[in-house]
């Protein structure tokens, strides 16, 4: 499993045009699911969004989690991130788990932020969405389950 963290000021998320999901302060991750991912993926990417210390204390260093500072996050399903770009031109999604698989995964990642005690919104899963976003920082981070990187 693997996510693209963004911090952001607010970010929101349409589909046919109507706005169905939208957040202030807080985290916009994108989320792939790939095949072979299972709970504890779920569990791994869940505890690291919860206590990423992306967000800057009185100091200006990055020491507070979206917790600590009362954040909202706001997750995406995105295939897309479990391409694989290494080989020609093309990225190959051979990697992403299919939608009856990815589902479930993503609705529990959700669930686990949710338990944590985090306001979350979610995107449509499986629908084309046009998402927007006010980046603060910018900081961006990567996660993947299998630690890759």
């Amino acid at each position: 499993m693997r996510a693209v963290v963004q911090r952001v000021s607010k970010a929101w998320v349409l589909v046919e045009g109507d706005e169905v999901a939208r957040i202030g302060r807080g985290l916009l991750v994108y989320l792939g699911v790939a095949k072979g991912d299972g709970h504890g993926d779920a569990q791994y990417i869940a505890e690291k969004v919860c206590h990423l210390r992306c967000f800057e204390d009185e100091a200006g260093r990055l020491n507070h989690s979206v917790l600590e500072v009362n954040g909202q996050v706001l997750l995406v399903s995105n295939f897309t991130i479990c391409g694989d770009c290494r080989k020609g031109r093309r990225p190959s999604f051979d990697l992403a788990a299919g939608s009856q698989e990815a589902g479930p995964l993503f609705d529990q990642a959700a669930g686990l932020l949710r338990q944590a005690g985090i306001d979350v919104k979610t995107g449509l899963f499986g629908r084309h969405m046009e998402i927007g976003s006010v980046n603060d920082g910018p900081v961006n981070l990567l996660l993947d389950s299998r630690r890759a990187f």
